[in-house]
């Protein structure tokens, strides 16, 4: 049995229409973001993050400590190799995604940017991380473009489908 792969330009729903002789079919496609984080506006340690109109997050504040900011969590939606890439960055911020078993607890190494990580077998959620880096930390006002993404290959940055879960 063959099969069919159907990639979407945009995310959006829109149908595809099938003929097999006298046959026809049409289908509902939901075209879903390549961009798999879930985030939305946020406030800790310092740091608040509002969403812009194109998806981006917006980030202002100085955390109260170094490695102190804001975090969403949220189910996991694949597994195996994924790429964090950094479309946009505020010097003094870092980002991270941790893979979490079913109790709360770090599976693996965290997934920076730059690299390709492995999202491990028994992950149930990710946990997107905004951090400071400084050990002084300064004051930030910026935009940040952060993509999640199934495989090796960084892509052009997507707003990604849920920019409306309350982190913290």
């Amino acid at each position: 049995m063959g099969a069919l792969s159907i990639t979407g330009i945009k995310p959006g729903s829109t149908s595809l229409k099938l003929t097999a002789g006298k046959i026809t079919k049409t289908v509902p496609i939901t075209v879903l973001s390549r961009n798999l984080l879930s985030y939305g506006p946020a406030e800790g340690n310092g740091l608040t993050a509002t969403v812009n109109t194109d998806g981006s997050l917006h980030v202002t504040g100085a955390a109260t400590r170094q490695w102190a900011g804001i975090r969403w969590t949220f189910p996991c939606p694949v597994h195996g190799a994924v790429t964090l890439s950094r479309h946009t960055s505020i010097d003094g911020l870092t980002v991270s995604v941790k893979c979490l078993d079913a109790k709360g607890g770090q599976l693996g190494a965290q997934i920076n940017t730059g690299n390709a990580g492995t999202i491990p077998a028994g992950t149930v959620s990710l946990r997107f991380e905004i951090l400071a880096n400084e050990a002084t930390p300064t004051e930030k006002n910026g935009d940040l473009r952060i993509q999640l993404e199934s495989g090796t290959t960084a892509h052009e940055w997507m707003r990604p489908d849920n920019t409306s879960l309350r982190g913290g």
